[in-house]
């Protein structure tokens, strides 16, 4: 199950279920990981995963368009000595029966169910609007914990945007018990300081994705983001209070590289330096 090596141990952990084929416990950082919205639609997916293995990460993490054919994707991620802890799935794919997203799951040997965006036009306006989806988010944490999984919520920028009174979607959408895989560079992209929030929730955090803001200006056609240790973002800070509280996996992403290779290269370099305590 995923754990802590450290004093605080995150909620999804505690509750965490574990297939007898799962890797093992993960221990912060746990594997070097990425998301695979970051390398979709240019090449078939075997290329990517062939790729992405030779680069050195030994696990994935897939998206919701990449669940059609599971056991092709189980099939492929093997082939290449991949695992993947962890998966997004949209939130419209547990309406209902849930039974696919866990089967789906369960059948690639994950350990973490993410619910990762909220179409604009279901977005909340306000605090009761939050406290709405956060109960649906309630729900499906229930299905799925049952099931002997874990589940969170990750992140964009719109969660982060102050309501009318000053507080933030993000704060009704948690509430005190849906874990949060926290992308820390969308954090910043709202304007908001992401060891604030990683410290507020240090105690149910799962997973963070681990991606660079480019400096202002700058990467327009890459929507702002650039290659992990070449952008703004302190991130040998947010490793350390990572290791801090013990979260237990560490994703990779960029959401529109202009070359995925490139930008899986580089930031595995410097994610390597940041696991052995460098810059």
């Amino acid at each position: 199950m995923l754990q802590s090596t450290h004093g605080l141990v995150p909620h999804a952990a505690r509750t965490l279920g574990v297939s007898a084929k799962a890797p093992g416990p993960l221990k912060s950082p746990g594997p070097l990981s990425i998301q695979l919205w970051t390398t979709r639609g240019a090449d078939p997916l075997g290329v990517q995963l062939d790729a992405l293995a030779a680069i050195g990460y030994t696990d994935v993490q897939p998206f919701h368009d990449q669940y059609d054919d599971v056991p092709a994707l189980k099939g492929e991620l093997d082939r290449c000595g991949l695992t993947c802890v962890s998966g997004h799935f949209q939130i419209d794919m547990f309406t209902g029966d849930a039974r696919p997203v866990i089967d789906a799951a369960k059948a690639l040997d994950m350990q973490l169910v993410v619910a990762p965006w909220l179409d604009p036009e279901h977005r909340p306006l306000d605090a009761a609007g939050w406290r709405v989806v956060h109960a649906r988010l309630q729900a499906i944490r229930s299905v799925i914990e049952d099931a002997g999984l874990a589940f969170a919520w990750h992140n964009h920028d719109f969660e982060f945007q102050p309501l009318p009174d000053g507080s933030f979607g993000i704060e009704y959408l948690l509430g005190d018990d849906i874990d949060f895989a926290a992308d820390l560079a969308w954090i910043a992209m709202a304007g908001q300081d992401p060891a604030v929030w990683l410290r507020r929730y240090a105690d149910r955090i799962p997973a963070i994705h681990v991606k660079d803001v480019a400096a202002p200006g700058t990467a327009l056609d890459e929507m702002g983001f650039t290659d992990i240790g070449t952008g703004v973002m302190d991130w040998n800070g947010l490793w350390h209070l990572a290791d801090e509280i013990g979260v237990p996996l560490r994703v990779a992403e960029h959401d529109l590289p202009a070359d995925w290779r490139r930008f899986a290269r580089t930031s595995a370099q410097a994610l390597t330096r940041l696991r052995i305590g460098g810059r």
